[in-house]
């Protein structure tokens, strides 16, 4: 079970989760719990790192670490029944917090931050976390320990900020954990592991995540639970459609293809090793522990819904790449990719016409100006004769694998977008058709979400 930031925001809610851990623990479920860290932490912890390279100055670490040690203790007070346990557990979150600091003060006096020691300083807020929740399971007479990332046994390779695991990962787990279960529940932090040389690395994005699902594909769990503080993967962003509703079952395919397109719920990669092992993750709500949420599975037998999903991708922006010159001309297409490759740029999504006049990509906004720049630099030799970019776009993606072999499907979506007078600039559909994107204005997303949502009536209750 993973509780992710909002899930442990406060001692209270640290409270809440000890307590909802016990009760499943008490239904004879042996558990591995993941934390992340308390609210506002991390992003705190990193602001105050940067801080304190970019100014030297020791006073804003002072400030920060008095503000950080009162928000723990507070916590610690607010998590912890015994008066003896919060003792113990505040003596540890103070040692940890003197190490925070002499690496802070050290950044101010190099006034500089390399992604090694961002990944030292972030770590924090996960190891101040865990000996919380530790502590509050024990107060209420639940055998816990707490482990960092790389104590559990994640150990991972030198790629500080997006780090992966290594083989042995899943043979050390096993050995470090599985003896403890029968007797009491282990607490782990989330988004740390260490390299082989024992340094802190990061695993990245929905990186708590990933922690539950390395450690449930280790130990053969049965299913892997990420509690969060929605009520499963819905049909589409309650933002922008009030009625959406929880998919009850969804497969893995379909949660990529929905996480891939801007659905915040699961990050891609975060499932990879139970994908691997074929272990169920549910998503489940922390506040609301009744509702079933959503489970994803390796394939599901029937598929009755043609279309699971609808979301939709901001904060993107798309170029056009054209010119005669590129008719025929071999290459052009490798070009351009490797060029945006070298410049470190995301490419989210590509379609070229038959024509060959012309390719269209969509990047992350952030990667627009030095995307557009380095195409400009390769072809400046004038295959290419026009480099457009247009920010004011969306990508709206419809996902479901009961689209694949079911005729009609898109003449469905355009036509209802169609009807709807929804412009449609630039389509893109794999062949595992289980997903059309296309890419329409900034101020049409919200109304072809709206439209297609209620043409294949995801609005009703499943």
């Amino acid at each position: 079970m993973k509780f992710g930031g909002t899930s442990v925001g406060d001692g209270k809610r640290i409270k809440h989760v000890a307590q909802l851990a016990k009760e499943y623990r008490e239904k004879g479920n042996e558990l591995v719990l993941v934390t992340s860290a308390l609210s506002g932490v991390t992003d705190a912890l990193l602001k105050c790192a940067r801080d304190a390279s970019e100014t030297g100055k020791t006073s804003i670490v002072k400030e920060f670490i008095a503000d950080l040690t009162k928000q723990h203790h507070q916590a610690a007070h607010d998590a912890i029944e015994v008066n003896g346990i919060v003792e113990k557990v505040s003596n540890e979150l103070d040692l940890r917090i003197e190490e925070l600091e002499k690496a802070l003060i050290g950044i101010c006096y190099l006034g500089e931050l390399t992604v090694r020691s961002i990944d030292y300083i972030s770590s924090y807020g996960e190891r101040l976390a865990a000996p919380l929740l530790c502590g509050s399971l024990n107060s209420i007479g639940v055998r816990s320990k707490a482990f960092t990332g790389g104590e559990a046994g994640i150990i991972t390779n030198d790629e500080y900020g997006n780090a992966k695991p290594v083989e042995i990962t899943y043979s050390l787990v096993k050995e470090r954990l599985e003896p403890l279960l029968k007797n009491g529940v282990p607490v782990v932090t989330g988004f740390i592991g260490e390299n082989e040389a024992g340094i802190i690395t990061t695993l990245g994005r929905g990186g708590s995540d990933f922690t539950a699902s390395i450690l449930g594909a280790a130990l053969g769990s049965d299913e892997i639970w990420l509690w969060k503080e929605v009520h499963g993967i819905l049909t589409t962003d309650p933002k922008i459609v009030p009625e959406a509703q929880t998919i009850p079952v969804i497969s893995y395919i379909e949660a990529m293809e929905l996480s891939y397109f801007g659905a915040k719920v699961l990050h891609p990669r975060a499932i990879e090793p139970a994908i691997k092992h074929g272990i169920p993750v549910r998503v489940k709500n922390t506040f609301h522990p009744e509702s079933p949420g959503t489970i994803v599975v390796k394939e599901q037998k029937t598929i009755k819904d043609i279309v699971k999903a609808v979301t939709v991708i901001k904060n993107v922006a798309l170029i056009n790449v054209s010119g005669a010159g590129m008719v025929g001309t071999i290459g052009v297409a490798a070009r351009v990719f490797t060029t945006l490759a070298n410049a470190g740029v995301n490419i989210i999504m590509i379609s070229q016409g038959s024509s060959e006049a012309n390719i269209s990509i969509v990047v992350d906004e952030s990667h627009l100006d030095k995307a557009v720049k380095a195409i400009k630099v390769e072809f400046r030799n004038g295959t290419i004769k026009e480099v457009t970019a247009d920010r004011n776009i969306c990508v709206v993606a419809v996902v479901g694998a009961g689209m694949a072999n079911t005729p009609g499907v898109a003449g469905r979506v355009f036509g209802a977008l169609g009807k709807a007078h929804v412009n449609v600039i630039m389509i893109s559909q794999g062949s595992s058709q289980h997903n059309i994107s296309f890419v329409v204005s900034e101020d049409g997303a919200k109304k072809a979400v709206q439209v297609l949502h209620k043409e294949f009536g995801l609005e009703k209750v499943r």
